[in-house]
């Protein structure tokens, strides 16, 4: 029965000509059953009714106009079924009612016993409980324990695992649905993985591609957004909208990430390589690498007894700069590669980090792909025919560096005769520089020039008691600068010819600004965060800013884009395009070389040129229930400034000072950044924010 509350109701005369007409009335006016609702026919002078530029609604502006001057306006009464699925409620009635067969609809699949259809290659189990009327979509898999109760409907490829309970759940195709879970009127989403013991309740949505972990509980009414994660054991009482996820899941900022023995074992790598070798074909080409911790080398054995033992060649790039490995898979026909490190500032721990076949982070799709195949604890295994073979390539480092030499431009270095000091902290860019160094002509003094594999990762303190020491070194010897490059050959960090650190903010508009001096023209990616002196340096050599979200695949995407000349991150990572879209500490030292010995400039001459940047930063712990809320309460706050959405919320103030608000995706936090012309002033806007930030309680 439908509510004449939600519709127009009508009254026809015996010619079914309407009489009087009323858009959503309240109970004091219904004066008929008969609603208006279902389809408009009309002829096209209609629109002469219908002012251009305005929004005018059917129903409450132009038909009671027409009625008023006499127009012909008839109405169909029908006794067919109806149902507005505009809300949860009305969505799951409707699918009741058709299994119910109140309404005439052809059910794809077979009605194996009163009320209960199965597709076409479904299993279900004959130890499941099955208490129609209920549907199971094609191909399936209900197994023994499951119970499905009255108006349950499941798509195509659904898994419904022993000891799960649904009741009145619709649940969408390719759904994985774990032991234990209860689904109680609520609806699933396409492509979704429900895990061990989560419960849905009543009036709950979970959107496409989510993923709901073990015992996670979602209250009634709430709405979960696609592409989120509810973490294992979160209580979620609130629609889940801006945040990525309720909290933790398997990838991180930096890959999977997790404590050697306790979080990452070799069991778990196990399990994580044969995911991944289970979203390829068999025979793919798996590239891998580590630094040269022993942790890592002993997990990469593991990582590739996994891949071979499921039909994926190895070719092993035993210790090597991530650069180089992800060269290597670029210029390959590699599927993707896996790399093992020392998580940066945790010796404790390691991160696990994920190519594609172009050598660039795996995408957040490729990720979720591999989530819920890890998940599932569904791995593909290779006969003993198929097992595949490990590898061990030549000349990659050679290659590597031919590919740098011969793209950027080198001409005046050995001219200039620079002396350099570069520090490798023991890792392994160590391996390619003497390669590198050979074929550019400069005397280089190097340190720390070998494999440490017991101190592959470093605080922030000994890092920069390290660069104090190579400071040392630089203005000892009378060196042009010193560079000191981290573990794996990714980030580098630079001190000037009078052993002065310039720190990573200062070091990006250095290089930007040579750069942008020698190119006139041409655009430079750089994220959000960074000082709009950046804007200044830009504008006066000619050339513009490509702004960028805070994450490294945006940056990439960015780098690799017509007419982008350079990008950094602010944290001591440069893409020099012409080598690559990632970051590569390698390829940025010899870019910096070129610069420095054509412009015969010292770094402390161009940063001297550079007006100066007052930027603070700081993070707030932010409950992830609270962290939508507290992004309206900014956009609320900013009302009447100009905002910028690229990543967060910045908010522009008229004296040209900014405010970014933005939330971490991997932790409960919300980071903010300020700057204006002075320290104090840029100090005061950031606790101006943080309050606002603060305002907002869980």
């Amino acid at each position: 029965m439908l509510d004449p509350l939600e519709f127009g109701i009508v009254v026809t005369d015996e010619q079914e000509r309407i009489e009087r007409f009323l858009e959503k009335p309240s109970w004091g006016q219904v004066f008929t059953d008969t609603v208006n609702t279902g389809i408009y026919v009309m002829e096209p002078e209609i629109f002469r009714h219908v002012a251009s530029g305005t929004v005018v609604d059917w129903a409450g502006d132009v038909f009671p106009q027409l009625l008023k001057q006499g127009a012909p306006l008839y109405g169909y009464v029908g006794d067919g079924y109806w149902e507005d699925v505009g809300t949860h409620e009305s969505y799951l009635r409707a699918q009741a009612d058709v299994l119910n067969r109140q309404v005439e609809v052809e059910i794809d699949g077979f009605e194996v016993a009163p009320g209960f259809w199965v597709g076409e290659g479904a299993e279900v189990d004959p130890d499941a409980v099955i208490k129609g009327p209920v549907l199971v979509g094609g191909y399936a898999k209900v197994e023994a324990g499951a119970e499905l109760r009255e108006f349950t409907v499941l798509g195509s490829n659904v898994v419904v695992k022993g000891g799960a309970f649904l009741h009145r759940a619709v649940v969408h195709d390719n759904v994985f649905i774990g032991p234990q879970v209860s689904l109680r009127g609520c609806v699933v989403g396409k492509n979704t993985d429900i895990m061990r013991a989560a419960r849905i309740e009543e009036g709950a949505v979970v959107g496409d591609e989510c993923v709901v972990e073990e015992e996670a509980y979602v209250s009634s009414g709430v709405k979960v957004y696609p592409f989120k994660t509810i973490e294992a054991g979160a209580v979620v009482n609130t629609s889940v909208i801006w945040e990525s996820r309720g909290t933790a899941a398997l990838f991180g900022p930096r890959g999977v990430s997790g404590l050697v023995n306790v979080e990452i074992t070799p069991e778990f790598v196990v399990r994580l390589a044969s995911a991944y070798a289970t979203t390829l074909k068999k025979g793919s080409v798996v590239t891998t690498s580590r630094d040269a911790s022993r942790a890592a080398r002993a997990l990469k054995r593991a990582v590739i007894s996994a891949l071979t033992a499921s039909a994926i060649d190895v070719p092993d790039l035993e210790v090597a700069p991530l650069p180089v490995h992800r060269f290597a898979t670029a210029t390959s026909t590699a599927a993707g590669g896996i790399v093992l490190r020392t998580t940066p500032g945790d010796p404790q721990s390691i991160d696990i980090v994920f190519l594609d076949e172009h050598g660039a982070d795996l995408s957040a799709a490729a990720q979720r792909k591999l989530e819920r195949v890890f998940s599932r604890q569904e791995f593909r295994r290779a006969f003993p025919g198929e097992i595949a073979e490990l590898s061990f390539p030549v000349r990659v480092v050679d290659t590597y560096v031919q590919e740098v030499i011969g793209a950027i431009d080198v001409t005046g270095v050995s001219e200039a005769q620079l002396k350099i000091v570069l520090d490798t902290a023991g890792g392994a860019a160590g391996l390619v520089l003497p390669s590198l160094l050979g074929r550019l002509g400069v005397e280089v003094l190097t340190v720390n020039n070998r494999l440490d594999e017991t101190s592959t990762t470093e605080t922030l303190a000994e890092h920069l008691r390290a660069l104090n020491r190579l400071g040392d070194l630089v203005s000892s010897s009378r060196a042009a600068f010193g560079a000191r490059f981290d573990h794996v050959g990714e980030r580098l960090a630079l001190v000037d010819e009078r052993g002065e650190v310039v720190h990573d903010d200062r070091a990006l508009l250095v290089l930007l600004d040579l750069v942008a001096a020698e190119r006139r023209g041409g655009r430079i990616g750089l994220p959000v965060t960074t000082t709009r002196v950046a804007e200044q340096v830009t504008r006066f050599h000619g050339t513009q800013i490509a702004w960028t979200s805070t994450s490294p695949d945006d940056l990439a995407r960015c780098a690799g884009e017509q007419g982008v000349i350079f990008a950094g991150d602010g944290r001591g990572g440069f893409v020099i395009p012409e080598v690559s879209t990632a970051i590569d500490g390698l390829a940025a030292f010899v870019r910096l070389l070129g610069l420095v010995a054509r412009t015969r400039l010292t770094l402390s001459q161009i940063d001297a040129r550079i007006p100066m940047a007052h930027v603070v930063r700081h993070s707030l712990p932010t409950p992830w229930a609270v962290k939508g809320a507290v992004m309206r309460t900014v956009l609320e706050a900013a009302e009447g400034r100009v905002v910028d959405t690229t990543d967060g919320v910045r908010v522009v103030e008229a004296d040209g000072s900014w405010a970014l608000v933005l939330p971490d995706p991997s932790e409960a936090v919300t980071h903010l950044w300020a700057e204006a012309a002075t320290q104090p002033a840029a100090a005061a806007l950031l606790d101006r924010w943080a309050q606002v930030v603060e305002s907002v309680r869980a």
